[in-house]
């Protein structure tokens, strides 16, 4: 049965609605607690271990002027302690049942999670939620992890390919919230205030914006109940009558980003290229022809790109093509590393490859070898109970509807070469922004 479930923002009863016999004889279940706190959960029948994320719907994006890095640095500090628990007792209760434990930032969400064997799965909600609701930041602990966030920020300048990823966001989606670097600038870090980090958290970490999603060996109805003593016990207010927050809007936004060649100076033996545009958001329903072109075009080793560029003519070691989607705004790219006197060539073929593409579409060959590189990885990434909880918190926060295996795949089976075609000539019409990472003097043109 292929089925796509709206996932409506009013309350329901703390016990929970059946959503959906998900595949394999899985169970998905959601709940709007009072307090407007979303809980969903896939019983995955046979399994001995769960994982539970904790997400709030905030991202770098939509931090204010002076919280810059804000939700990076919360992530951080969210694991330094509470006022129940030291930042070893965190740590400590996962390591002594052999779970594992951590969190990620990303421009639209921050999510906090843990994978346990499922007896332990009361211990991990209440762990994750004593440090969503009772987090103390610490001052002391702020400023020695104010140093360790500027360590982790210049590990990554020091990687050139993240250089050129994130110059080729900025440029490519100009002055857009989402064109910010999700951990913050140096200048940002130094200069954020205890005060400013302290009022981003109250902002966001509120019932209403908080959504919790498990999978794996557990009960809906006992999730809902250990979430909501965990809450409680926090002192959160939760008002019956309370709704969640609403969904972030997808109507696309106005992109003003600066096309053309953009050449970072940095003394690497490798150059570092991007190009790219703006692109679909992440509600688009083309987005599954995206992903077929972008299996075609870079998506491995037998894409365009590997071929032509590395296979036939050996100028690289890595190239690829990616893509990224949000809720208004999303952007495409193709990557390539080389020598730096082989710039130029490269650059040529990347622009003749998508040329190529929008120009003459793609086989029924290519077509049939992307529909299976795509639905094969989509079902293996969810063999384990990690990737079906974050299928549930994608769901919630970005496009409100929980899509089953079956209708996904059928989605991407439906994806025609006229669509590639139509899709690829839109890409090739747009201006194109180029970063350049290298050992080159910024006024470099390559002959562009």
């Amino acid at each position: 049965m292929m089925t796509v479930v709206p996932l409506p923002l009013e309350q329901t009863l703390p016990g929970g609605e059946l959503i959906h016999g998900a595949e394999g004889g899985s169970v998905v279940r959601r709940s709007v607690l009072p307090g407007g706190v979303r809980v969903l959960t896939e019983a995955m029948p046979g399994q001995r271990s769960a994982t539970i994320g904790f997400w709030v719907a905030v991202g770098s994006r939509d931090e204010a002027d002076g919280q810059h890095g804000s939700t990076h640095f919360l992530e951080h500090l969210l694991f330094k302690g509470t006022k129940r628990r030291t930042a070893l007792e965190i740590a400590s209760a996962f390591d002594e049942v052999g779970g594992e434990s951590n969190a990620a930032t990303a421009k639209e969400s921050t999510c906090y999670f843990a994978r346990v064997l499922d007896t332990d799965l009361p211990m991990a909600i209440d762990v994750i939620a004593d440090m969503i609701t009772g987090a103390v930041l610490d001052p002391a602990e702020l400023e020695q992890e104010r140093d360790v966030i500027l360590e982790e920020i210049a590990m990554d300048s020091d990687d050139p390919t993240d250089v050129a990823h994130e110059k080729f966001v900025a440029a490519v989606l100009g002055h857009h919230p989402l064109a910010r670097p999700i951990g913050g600038t140096p200048d940002a870090i130094k200069a954020v205030a205890r005060d400013s980090v302290w009022a981003h958290y109250q902002r966001y970490y509120r019932p209403e914006e908080l959504v919790i999603t498990a999978a794996g060996g557990l009960d809906h109805d006992v999730v809902c109940e250990l979430v909501l003593d965990a809450l409680k016990a926090a002192g959160w207010q939760l008002n019956a009558d309370a709704a969640p927050v609403n969904r972030r809007g997808t109507d696309r936004a106005v992109i003003t980003g600066t096309s053309g060649l953009h050449v970072v100076k940095r003394p690497v033996e490798q150059a570092n290229i991007i190009m790219g545009c703006p692109t679909i958001v992440a509600t688009d329903d083309r987005r599954f022809v995206m992903s077929v072109l972008n299996a075609v075009l870079g998506g491995g080793m037998s894409s365009r790109l590997f071929q032509e560029i590395r296979e036939k003519r050996g100028l690289v070691y890595s190239t690829y093509s990616f893509t990224a989607a949000y809720a208004d705004a999303g952007y495409f790219g193709m990557y390539a590393g080389c020598t730096p006197s082989k710039v130029r060539q490269v650059l040529e073929l990347l622009g003749l490859e998508l040329d190529k593409l929008a120009k003459e579409g793609i086989t029924d060959e290519e077509l049939r070898k992307a529909v299976g590189q795509l639905s094969g990885g989509i079902v293996l990434a969810l063999e384990d109970t990690g990737s079906r909880m974050s299928r549930l918190g994608r769901a919630e926060l970005v496009s409100g509807e929980f899509q089953d295996i079956d209708e996904t795949l059928a989605r991407i089976k439906a994806v025609t070469v006229e669509d590639v075609q139509e899709l690829a000539r839109e890409l090739a019409a747009a201006p194109r922004t180029i970063t350049v990472v290298g050992p080159f003097e910024e006024t470099e043109t390559f002959g562009l």
